[in-house]
């Protein structure tokens, strides 16, 4: 039996060790970043160039021009856009005639050339290849196969599509584009194209299911790391949801239909053409503008509602700002009545046609730009001020998502402890493709590697590249460091 006077010395010690380790267990660390509300150039959203990159001269006037080869202009190293955002995407559209000039000889230095250019100024490249256009035909090789141009199904349609040579040869044209570039790391994504003029495709409505079918599956089956964007309302179309029914897309619809689930569904972005157009006068026949009949209802009735939450939502203006200013006398009014609408359906990027802001919108832009894609604040974060070689190090982060869209590409969440003699960088398992808006709780356990020299450290946190782990996306808050790190305090790093 034990006698009392040593269970009242044993109940001592534990009772001297249990204060002791409450003594010893290290302070909490309570950060609350300040917001700013400085516009922010991040990966995937904003505005884009067109036919052009950072630091070209822009479009004069009224117009622009697309779907031929880039007129590459001399740079003399300054990136600033005059009258225009700065943007982290060119969006390049080049007619197929000029990619396949010859059947199976493709020109892949031009594409190469415009990813190239798109990396060294800062951007990743957003692709898009029509069959034609008004002013350009299909490739020579193909029209002297497939005969002389006749009417079709719709005016703007310069070919039979229900051909089979044209899913042979357009689509070997789509397989072989995915072949070579197919999740390069500098491809924003890639717009798909049926049939049509343009960026619009009117009337692939017309196609039949057949070939509709096997033309969007000939990038389907194609790209499947590239993030791919589809349009499947032009106002042309009594039900925009026969274009997704029926396919491997991703949609629902209000009476509970969907494409089905599972891993052969596809997360498709969706595009819309004419952002801004609110007159009926260029639709007389129909009577309606996009922005207030079609955009509203087509959205819903093409069953990509939901699309946004999975994959970016990129639409562009119809005319430029110009236009919109001196032709059809758009008022401040107007102009934030269409970006609440964009940014009512979950915008992430847009395509001002490399065409000027006028001074008097300049404001109204930034306010835009602030709220567009994603938008990350660190609200509060929680970290202990020591930890120990081989222990752990828990923190807890409250974030906001103030934009009106998640992030599309699996950056990283990170820590880095920093001081004059080490550099540590631990990867946190945050998975930030489902930081939708509103208000994020992420907390995590990290541990301590062995081999890190004691010593105090600067905590520091980032959204970093998953490769490079080197920081990608700027937040919200204040204090990033020159390499773009935001300091949360001291850390003192001991052995036990």
């Amino acid at each position: 039996m034990i006698k009392k006077g040593i269970l009242l010395y044993l109940l001592l010690e534990l009772t001297g060790c249990f204060i002791l380790s409450a003594q010893e267990k290290p302070a909490t660390v309570v950060v609350k970043p300040a917001e700013i509300h400085d516009v922010l150039n991040n990966p995937g959203i904003g505005f884009t160039t067109f036919q052009r990159f950072n630091g070209d001269d822009l479009n004069e006037g009224n117009g622009w021009t697309e779907g031929f080869p880039i007129v590459y202009q001399d740079f003399n190293g300054d990136l600033t856009n005059k009258n225009y955002p700065q943007t982290s995407i060119a969006y390049f559209r080049v007619y197929w005639c000029y990619l396949e000039p010859e059947p199976g000889q493709y020109n892949w230095d031009m594409i190469d050339k415009a990813l190239r250019t798109a990396a060294e100024r800062g951007q990743t490249l957003m692709l898009r290849i029509p069959p034609y256009g008004d002013k350009a035909d299909v490739p020579d090789w193909y029209r002297k196969m497939a005969g002389k141009e006749i009417p079709q199904k719709s005016d703007k349609w310069r070919i039979d599509p229900e051909d089979p040579r044209y899913i042979q040869y357009f689509g070997g044209m789509i397989r072989a584009l995915g072949q070579r570039y197919d999740g390069h790391p500098d491809l924003e994504s890639l717009d798909i194209s049926l049939v049509g003029f343009w960026g619009e495709g009117e009337g692939s409505h017309l196609l039949t299911d057949q070939t509709r079918v096997a033309l969007i599956n000939c990038y389907l089956d194609n790209f499947k790391k590239t993030t791919l964007t589809f349009q499947p309302l032009n106002g042309d179309a009594p039900d925009p949801g026969v274009l997704v029914k029926g396919t491997s897309i991703a949609a629902s619809w209000p009476d509970g239909k969907c494409n089905g689930t599972g891993p052969q569904i596809r997360h498709l972005g969706y595009r819309l053409d004419c952002l801004g157009d609110m007159t009926t006068d260029l639709w007389p026949k129909q009577g309606w503008s996009h922005m207030t009949d079609i955009y509203p209802k087509d959205i819903i009735k093409s069953g990509m509602g939901e699309a946004w939450k999975k994959a970016p939502v990129t639409m562009e203006i119809c005319y430029t700002f110009l236009q919109w200013l001196e032709k059809l006398k758009y008022d401040d009014k107007t102009v934030n009545y269409i970006f609440g609408e964009a940014l009512k359906w979950h915008i992430s990027s847009f395509n001002a046609k490399s065409s000027g802001v006028p001074k008097v919108w300049s404001p109204l832009v930034d306010t835009w730009l602030n709220k567009m894609g994603y938008r990350f604040v660190l609200r509060r974060f929680e970290y202990p001020s020591s930890v120990t070689r081989l222990g752990q190090l828990s923190f807890t982060s409250l974030w906001e998502n103030i934009g009106v869209a998640p992030i599309y590409k699996e950056y990283k969440l990170a820590l880095r402890l920093k001081n004059s003699k080490k550099a540590l960088v631990l990867a946190a398992n945050a998975n930030l493709l489902t930081w939708l808006p509103g208000d994020i709780v992420h907390d995590e356990t990290l541990f301590v590697p062995f081999d890190i020299p004691e010593g105090t450290y600067k905590l520091e946190v980032a959204i970093v590249s998953p490769v490079s782990f080197e920081p990608r996306i700027k937040l919200a808050i204040s204090g990033a460091t020159d390499d773009g790190w935001y300091p949360m305090g001291d850390i003192l790093v001991q052995d036990k």
